[in-house]
């Protein structure tokens, strides 16, 4: 039921999605060391601008495919057509029971406003299917509003932290969302 549930809202929120993505970009999952040290610093930039890099993130950012593509998850980057510059990027982190959380998502600051990170969303939520998600969940913080506007628009609506498939939350995710 949870696979339909998540191929049935992803054909919706593609037609809404469409008119917005004019990114010049390709995603596509981090396949070399290069493209790990990309998604590293692309979210240690944003993380360490508007909040403080926590241990789990240095973990998790250190070394993306034992902590996010071995556990059964991805990591994906976007990258500019021609120059191929990584200008974003984001996580789908693997639990048990088919749940998957979207997670370390960034678009670099001269790339914002162009459509990448509703590009990473579909991508992501696209992914998500395809790698067998029932569930989808994210965490955010109220600082980030055009993010927020952006999962809303792909069909995340907010949910309490009583009803997280996980324990010991990030502090800093003061919204919690799920697909619907």
């Amino acid at each position: 039921m949870g696979e339909r549930r998540l191929a049935g809202n992803y054909a919706r929120r593609e037609t809404r999605l469409m008119p917005h993505t004019s990114a010049p970009t390709v995603v596509s999952s981090i396949a070399s060391q290069c493209d790990a040290d990309a998604f590293r610093a692309l979210n240690e930039e944003w993380i360490s601008r508007l909040f403080t890099l926590q241990e789990e993130d240095r973990a998790v950012l250190g070394d993306p495919f034992s902590r996010i593509v071995g556990p059964g998850g991805d990591a994906l980057l976007a990258r500019e057509r021609g120059s191929g510059a990584a200008v974003g990027c984001v996580a789908l982190l693997a639990y048990p029971d088919a749940v998957f959380e979207l997670a370390k998502m960034a678009v670099a600051p001269a790339a914002q406003g162009r459509g990448v990170g509703r590009q990473l969303v579909a991508a992501a939520i696209d992914r998500a299917q395809a790698l067998g998600a029932a569930r989808l969940f994210l965490g955010t913080n109220s600082k980030l509003a055009p993010a927020i506007h952006l999962y809303e628009e792909a069909g995340f609506v907010r949910i309490t932290r009583s009803r997280l498939p996980v324990v010991d939350y990030y502090a800093r995710a003061d919204i919690l969302m799920e697909l619907r």
